[in-house]
């Protein structure tokens, strides 16, 4: 599992629980907890943070995203784990700079997949999909999205192996 990855299954993990406990319960003690719990060799370098807390301080304008992109789902009827999985997706999208929206929207899918129920990828797949389709319809598009990182030509260095 890539450290980004299960940075934000630790994230996930502690918005579950911070939620679930309808937020009487510090997001921070949480998020250490369950670092120690799961990954206690796991340096995030402070990922798992600026996901957990640009979720909860961008709280009301993702929910109001999420309930604008799925109107026949009330936010308390999506499961717990599907609703917070959106939020990172969508809190990802709009808001981490670093973070393609492709990967944003893949990494939410594999994180329902793994955690939500037998519908929760789709499900996931659609919402996100259509706030990213909404996003550059508006020509809100991040500069990572723009000019994508070069990538290692993998082929090259295949083919240069004896």
């Amino acid at each position: 599992m890539s450290n980004r990855h299960l940075g934000r299954t630790i994230a996930m993990q502690a918005l579950y629980e911070w939620d679930f406990h309808k937020g009487t319960k510090s997001p921070a003690e949480i998020m250490e907890y369950n670092r120690a719990e799961f990954a206690p060799e796991f340096d995030d370098q402070g990922f798992v943070s600026e996901i957990v807390e640009g979720v909860i301080k961008n709280l009301e304008e993702i929910n109001a995203t999420i309930t604008k992109y799925a109107p026949e789902w009330p936010l308390e009827a999506i499961t717990n784990v599907d609703r917070n999985i959106l939020r990172i997706g969508v809190y990802e999208l709009k808001w981490s700079d670093n973070i393609p929206a492709k990967v944003a929207i893949n990494e939410a899918i594999e994180l329902a997949k793994t955690f939500g129920g037998e519908a929760s990828g789709r499900f996931v797949n659609g919402v996100l999909g259509a706030v990213y389709r909404d996003l550059v319809a508006r020509g809100i598009v991040k500069q990572i999205d723009v000019n994508p990182p070069a990538k290692k030509d993998v082929e090259t260095s295949l083919i240069s192996r004896p």
